[in-house]
């Protein structure tokens, strides 16, 4: 899964939004690493909804402007459990892996009293 979908799934994960709010949520949850443009923002929606990972909620008229408002399906949660799980594993593995290597002055030692040049 793509970070940006990832991130949409995320955030409709809190309960329906509209565009704006799933723009500012990303934002938000990425520490302001990503930030999507609303065109590519609702193509993501348009591939999701068809997906049935997403469904729209319900539409309201704010200053005569129709705002629909999306949420997240059982199937889209349970796509986001799945794709979390598996970050976690393997963060997981990499923070052990971290854990247990060397550090960079004891490899540099190693090499030295080896007699490598």
């Amino acid at each position: 899964m793509q970070e940006p979908t990832f991130l949409i799934l995320t955030a409709l994960a809190a309960g329906p939004q509209h565009g704006y709010g799933v723009i500012s949520d990303v934002a938000e949850i990425s520490g302001g690493r990503v930030r999507l443009r609303a065109g590519t923002l609702y193509a993501a929606l348009d591939r999701l909804r068809s997906e049935g990972l997403i469904a729209d909620d319900r539409e309201e008229v704010v200053d005569g402007r129709v705002r629909r408002y999306y949420r997240l399906t059982d199937a889209g949660g349970s796509r986001l459990a799945a794709e979390a799980e598996r970050l976690r594993r393997h963060a997981e593995a990499a923070s052990a892996r971290l854990r247990a290597r060397p550090a960079h002055g004891t490899l540099f030692r190693r090499g030295l009293a080896g007699g490598a040049a």
